[in-house]
């Protein structure tokens, strides 16, 4: 076999083929070391740097084995029939570890870089030429480089630094546009680069300069004042000269020029700028397939056609837009379709129940979804932007050279899709929606189909493969009855065939006749108000269940999140689990209920309609507002035991006793805690929001401030700045000065986070001044400390230690041990900052013996943090780097990596004033591969301790 016959792939996911064959790289960890040897491009790749990109700095005893064991299987793969123990043509051993021969029509990266030059030699007589060079070379790139690898081997050099020259090249081909007079053909990449390095100063003045020359000079103004308050605001910088020309360049109206608009010349990536998102998680969201699909044989070649062209077209970007009527299968097709095709997206399928038909009003918001989306994309939550637009921005960005399916399903219409839409090409978008999408087919190309209810003989199929030819052929005309009846439409079908397939023994003629005596067809479905009458089918279905199961059906319109387990339904209902748990099947088994993932059930949006039809008319207001009271009050003592287990030494809100039938879920630990809150997070925020509609303002305030700690824990700020707006407007209805001030501080905190200090602070203040006047000093101490942490964000130093100097005084009044011990570390931290390092020490280490009394293992770790900076500071650095470590051992086992890494740049400041340089160096790369992995505007703060001579970071 000769090397030509293979071909690799490393921009983007790592891939091989031999000719039309794709080949399997392997596990993680064979991937990883593929990746390395093609990113070397032929280049001898040691062992050393083997062993360290597959394991990091903990490799075990057998590392030099397994690679050669990976060498085996990679050389298996490569040449098939290669004899054991031959070395081959193509992966070679070489300077004491291994090189891989690849060409440039073999390998993407040369390619690119062969383009790449070409493009930046043609670039000073034709401008023109350079670009159509440059344009091609970034279109290899398929998402990172080596997309998909465990996160601590992208983030070593050899990837950083090819992933730095696609950025170069952006700029390049920018500079080109500009001087060619066509701006506007690399907006589209230089708008993803800008969204994916927010930080990069010269990437985004391209953008600003590539927008001003095509005539978009108040977005390129916009784009300048967005990226200043962003420097201020994380690193605390001024804009740079590029920067600051740049917008000098469009003020002056120089938008037409080459000559004026040209951007400066690419510079080294400077250290301030963050890395990508460092690891690109594979999501995997679709639902599950309907084993007995059937019935669309037509629309399925239709649309594997499109998503073929999809897979194939690297400049297109494509959409389908399924419509139908309500019940007609347009979910089905759009999640089958999607299984079918999903192996074509090697970077994952994302997807979403926009449920905008949903007949309870819980429809989701863009900004939700957008927002979802980003979370199954690995961005971290502290790096999503404030604002729908900004954050749909960023997505587009990560979704920028990837191949992922998105489906979303169910829109109210066009514009509830848009910011949805993936903004390159190699993506594939399906949207569902009774509405006709006219304007995605106008305004984004989308591919238009609408589905139409079964005819006969498609009705008959999907009768025959859920109740077996036998039976169907025995019966054909009351097979045809059936269909007529149910109106063609599948939803209608499956929950008759249900019924049927549970009575083996009822002729399907006795069926057909049940339905007729049950008036009527499913014509209503038809009306554009069918979400209101779901007509007979669903009435005689529902009928077929026990008295209980029915109730359950009924009472289950009542809840107003996206799905429910079975602990919910029994909340509903009053009953114990395990005599729910038959009912709730028994709803499944017929179609009623579906179980969309393992233990989670949802409704199809017109059985919620009908479910909630049969609750008003059977139910009395007393009895639906008791069956909600218990069902919310479920959510509320579920989620205060979690607060409980999360944050044990916080100020909480106990709930009232739970009424009977309710039984808060069993939360072992923390880890169960945040299992629930992550799995019930959609449903929390649905009840916050429908309680404080209907009247219950007391449980939605209580409910909101459970979730302050699974919030912060899990970075969720922009949901909880929703939550904690409606706390408080709810707090303020009821008009009970100590729920508001309880909302004015988890309100500020919230705000804190995100940046808002302008509102934040004095609400804060507010909050203060309120449980002042109440009385509450346990109130008046955690609204200290959160002024504390206020203050020093506003560089205000005396400010923080004061604040926490006065809650420390109150928790000692209080007696609140535990509230004391957090306190006195930051007292004993301000007063290091301030340069007191020895009253420091006196602080933490009264808290450090408190700390350990209570076995609060995270405190401990903070307090060795601050013990080793005020030895450190006070020259006794063997002192210092002890209390480190005990810090770093607690971190480890606690799973805490930013305040690892924290802790990792002052032990490696600390070797350097002990003139250690090696373990300096050491101590910071660890540092900063920690917090590239959580894509950390700190990184830049490190990489700068780490600069060579030539003034660049020499570990990335």
């Amino acid at each position: 076999m000769s090397p030509e016959s293979v071909r690799f792939a490393v921009l983007g996911p790592v891939r091989v083929r031999r000719g039309d064959t794709e080949l399997e790289p392997g596990a993680p960890q064979e991937r990883a070391f593929l990746a390395l040897l093609l990113v070397r491009a032929g280049q001898p790749v040691s062992m050393d740097e083997i062993v360290d990109t597959l394991w990091g700095t903990d490799p075990p005893r057998s590392a030099v084995n397994v690679v050669r064991r990976h060498v085996g299987s990679l050389r298996r793969l490569l040449e098939p029939g290669l004899p054991a123990r031959a070395e081959g043509r193509l992966l070679l051993r070489d300077a004491g570890g291994y090189r891989l021969l690849t060409e440039g029509d073999s390998l993407d990266l040369i390619r690119f870089r062969a383009l790449r030059e070409a493009g930046r030699r043609t670039a000073p007589e034709s401008p023109a030429h350079a670009l159509g060079l440059l344009g091609e070379a970034l279109s290899l790139w398929r998402g990172p480089v080596a997309a998909g690898l465990p996160a601590h081997a992208r983030t070593r050099p050899a990837f950083d630094a090819v992933d730095r020259e696609r950025l170069a090249a952006v700029r390049e081909a920018a500079d080109a546009a500009l001087r060619a007079g066509r701006p506007g053909t690399v907006l589209p990449e230089l708008r993803r680069a800008a969204a994916e390095h927010p930080l990069d100063e010269p990437v985004q003045a391209s953008l600003i300069l590539a927008l001003a020359a095509a005539g978009h000079r108040s977005q390129a103004l916009g784009v300048y004042d967005a990226v200043r308050t962003r420097l201020a605001g994380e690193l605390g910088i001024d804009p740079g000269a590029e920067l600051r020309g740049a917008r000098e360049t469009v003020l002056r109206g120089e938008s037409g020029g080459a000559a004026t608009m040209t951007a400066a010349p690419p510079t080294p990536a400077v250290e301030e700028a963050p890395a990508r998102f460092a690891s690109f998680p594979v999501p995997a969201q679709l639902p599950h397939d309907i084993p007995a699909f059937t019935g669309r044989d037509g629309e399925i070649d239709e649309m594997l056609a499109l998503s073929c062209g999809a897979a194939h077209t690297p400049h297109t970007v494509m959409i389908s837009a399924i419509g139908g009527m309500a019940g007609v299968g347009k979910t089905a097709l759009a999640v089958h379709w999607a299984h079918r095709v999903a192996d074509r997206f090697p970077d994952g399928q994302l997807y979403v129940n926009l449920r905008g038909y949903d007949p309870s009003g819980a429809v989701m918001e863009t900004g939700e979804a957008v927002r979802g989306f980003l979370d199954a994309l690995g961005v971290p939550p502290d790096r999503i932007p404030h604002g729908v637009d900004a954050q749909a921005a960023l997505y587009r960005g990560v979704l920028a050279g990837r191949r992922i399916l998105v489906v979303l399903d169910n829109a109210r219409d066009s514009d509830h899709v848009r910011p949805l839409l993936p903004g390159s090409p190699g993506c594939l978008t399906i949207v569902t929606s009774r509405d006709a999408l006219s304007g995605l087919v106008a305004a984004h190309g989308a591919h238009a189909l609408t589905l139409r209810p079964f005819d006969t003989a498609q009705a008959r199929d999907l009768l025959v493969r859920r109740l077996g030819a036998a039976r169907v052929d025995a019966e054909p005309r009351a097979a045809d009855e059936i269909a007529g009846l149910c109106a063609g439409l599948p939803l209608a079908l499956a929950c008759v065939a249900a019924r049927a397939a549970a009575h083996p023994h009822f002729p399907l003629a006795a069926v057909a006749a049940e339905l007729r005596e049950a008036h009527g067809s499913l014509d209503a479905f038809a009306r554009s108000d069918a979400s209101v009458d779901v007509g007979t089918v669903f009435s005689w279905s529902s009928r077929q269940i026990s008295d209980e199961a029915a109730r359950l059906f009924r009472l289950l319109a009542l809840h107003p999140g996206p799905d429910f387990t079975l602990p919910a339904a029994a909340a509903l209902t009053g009953l114990p689990l395990r005599r729910t748990r038959p009912l709730l099947a028994e709803l499944t088994g017929l179609h009623l209920v579906t179980e969309h993932s393992p233990g989670r059930h949802a409704f199809h949006d017109l059985l919620r309609a009908h479910a909630g039809e049969l609750l008003e008319e059977r139910h009395t207001e007393a009895e639906r507002q008791e069956a909600r009271h218990r069902l919310y009050h479920h959510y509320l003592h579920t989620a205060h035991a979690a607060d409980r287990l999360l944050a044990p030494h916080a100020d909480p809100l106990p709930p009232p006793p739970a009424p009977d039938g309710v039984r808060p879920e069993p939360l072992a630990d923390d880890d169960r805690a945040l299992a629930w809150l992550t799995a019930e997070h959609a449903v929390l925020l649905a009840v916050i929001d429908t309680a404080a509609a209907t009247g219950q303002e007391r449980l939605a305030c209580q409910l909101a401030w459970a979730l302050e700690p699974f919030f912060d824990r899990r970075g969720h700020w922009h949901d909880a700045l929703t939550v904690q707006r409606t706390a408080l407007d709810a707090a303020r209805r009821l008009a009970e000065p100590a729920l508001e001030a309880r909302g004015l501080r988890a309100l500020g905190r919230i705000e804190g986070r995100l940046g808002l200090h302008h509102l934040s602070f004095p609400r804060l203040e507010k909050a203060l001044d309120l449980f002042g006047r109440l009385g509450d000093d346990t109130g008046r101490a955690h609204t200290h400390r959160s002024l504390g942490w206020e203050s020093e964000q506003r560089g205000d130093l005396p400010g923080a230690l004061r604040h926490n100097q006065l809650a420390l005084a109150l928790f000692r009044a209080l007696g609140d041990r535990a509230a004391q011990a957090g306190v006195l570390n930051s007292v004993g931290w301000y007063h290091a900052l301030l340069g007191d390092h020895r009253q420091a020490l006196t602080h933490c280490f009264e808290a450090l013996t408190m700390l350990q009394d209570l076995g609060d293992r995270y405190g401990q770790a903070v307090t060795w943090d601050s013990i080793g900076y005020a030895h450190q500071h006070l020259g006794r650095h063997p002192q210092a780097l002890l209390a480190y470590r005990n810090a770093l051992t607690l971190l480890r086992a606690l799973g805490a990596p930013y305040t690892e890494a924290d802790i990792l740049a002052r032990v490696g400041d600390t070797h350097r004033a002990m003139g250690d340089e090696d373990s300096a160096r050491a101590a910071w790369t660890d540092a900063l591969r920690l917090l590239r992995a959580l894509d950390h505007p700190d990184a830049g703060r490190v990489g700068a301790r780490l600069s060579g001579p030539d003034g660049q970071a020499d570990v990335c």
